[in-house]
């Protein structure tokens, strides 16, 4: 009986996303859609993450692994992602109904720039939210076509 638990129980263990399935995932269909991710010290100084929007490259900066936020840090430029899909090249804001929790606000409040500050807002509002991997997936599917 108590191995027959532990059996079922470890099964379904296993079938749960980790972070590092779910980054694994999250950069295949990016790849997918055209996106280079790179793992490399993006060009903007002190950026944890980065998208070139003209060249489709995403770069991710090797410590967000030792800091935890990796898969984070990739849902964060997936959006950015689904917004230059969206603006066939540009960046160009998804309208999206979700807000950013307020923890996030400073991130993007600091640039001067209103479209900068809305198209990052969108970015965290989905990074923030508790289904942030699946939002993202689904954004790319919807304008990544």
């Amino acid at each position: 009986m108590i191995e027959t638990f532990l059996l079922n129980y470890l099964l379904l263990l296993s079938q749960v996303p980790t972070p590092e399935r779910q980054f694994s995932n999250l950069k295949n269909q990016l790849e997918k859609f055209g996106f280079q991710v790179i793992i490399d010290l993006p060009p903007k100084r002190g950026a944890y993450g980065l998208l070139e929007e003209s060249s489709k490259k995403i770069w991710i900066n090797p410590v967000v692994f030792e800091l935890h936020i990796g898969t984070q840090t990739l849902i964060h430029e997936a959006v950015h992602a689904a917004q230059v899909c969206a603006g066939k090249g540009k960046l160009k804001t998804l309208g999206l109904n979700v807000q950013p929790i307020n923890y996030a606000r400073p991130f993007f409040m600091r640039y001067t720039n209103v479209h900068r500050q809305d198209l990052e807002r969108e970015a965290y509002a989905v990074q923030t939210q508790p289904n942030s991997f699946e939002l993202a997936i689904s954004l790319l599917q919807k304008h990544c076509k």
